[in-house]
């Protein structure tokens, strides 16, 4: 692995999900890793660092205290089959942060790069939900935290919309498994992870008519009329349009009342309790494991 420092202690809590305080202690104790230092003293982390970090990190969550998790690495009892899992999880993280840092920079060439050299590492899943779908979530959260402007936000949105949308281009639509309609709720324009979840389902032989952007409640009827869709996908990252979503959802149940309907999105996962709870036999969740599991409910897809 590179041995250049370019991690800062802040940037490697983050990356490796432990406080400075317990990475300065763990320094100390144990010396396990040896930060460099900048000319003004401050600590820098290699990708050996977060290597390392990141599989005493693993080894505490499966309940070892960290003197044991050092020990267990320092005999080399670590080398086992997951090791390669590991380092790929590693590897793709580092590509998920270059690619975040290329687009906070406006640096769309460096992003097409390391995009292509996910594709050339990965299935086209695996880029989907290791890597793709990782920069989409951090970006949205950068900017909803204030450390990144909407200009930013908008430039990486559009960036993305056109790498997937290459993808979603290139996909077959095959006709073994129900027709879906995917498309956003009321007043919703941040479509990206309704197109990553169509793309899914196009590889997966769902055909599915991606309409993105929200459209006028007026249409659906017609909509409904010429397609005869077995489901609608309904995506929602705004708060304030959550209620129009739901209610968005009724209409279409009350002119097609067998079509199954699933809602997903920032807004949905993040919501108080009792609305969710109110929903819950819409909600697709926010995860692969989720979508395959409200698949095999509702379309005994295996």
């Amino acid at each position: 692995m590179a041995q250049i420092g370019k991690y800062n202690i802040k940037a490697i809590s983050n990356l490796v999900g432990i406080l400075p305080g317990t990475l300065r202690a763990w320094e100390r104790r144990y010396n396990i890793i040896s930060p460099v230092r900048n000319e003004a003293g401050h600590r820098l982390y290699t990708e050996e660092h977060v290597y390392i970090l990141k599989w005493l990190v693993q080894k505490v969550n499966e309940g070892f205290t960290i003197g044991q998790a050092i020990n267990l690495f320092e005999t080399k009892e670590h080398k086992s089959s997951n090791d390669k899992s590991f380092t790929e999880d590693l590897q793709s993280d580092h590509l998920v942060n270059q690619i975040v840092l290329a687009l906070s920079s406006f640096e769309e060439g460096e992003a097409h790069n390391y995009i292509n050299e996910a594709f050339s590492l990965y299935s086209v899943d695996k880029v989907l939900f290791k890597i793709i779908a990782k920069v989409f979530i951090i970006i949205g959260d950068k900017w909803r935290n204030g450390e990144i402007t909407s200009a930013h936000e908008h430039f990486a949105t559009s960036f993305l919309r056109t790498r997937l949308g290459m993808i979603y281009q290139n996909l077959p639509n095959n006709k073994h498994l129900p027709k879906l309609i995917a498309v956003c709720g009321p007043d919703e324009k941040h479509e990206l992870g309704l197109l990553i979840f169509t793309i899914y389902l196009r590889r997966i032989g769902f055909q599915v008519i991606y309409l993105g952007a929200s459209i006028d409640s007026a249409d659906l009827a017609q909509v409904i009329e010429e397609v005869d869709p077995a489901g609608f996908i309904i995506s929602c990252t705004l708060k304030e349009n959550l209620k129009k979503t739901i209610d968005f959802a009724i209409t279409i149940k009350k002119i097609k009342p067998n079509v199954i309907i699933g809602i997903g999105g920032y807004a949905v996962s993040t919501c108080e309790s009792p609305i969710l709870d109110s929903i819950q036999e819409f909600y697709v969740g926010n995860a692969q494991s989720n979508w395959d599991e409200w698949l095999k409910q509702n379309f005994n897809y295996k």
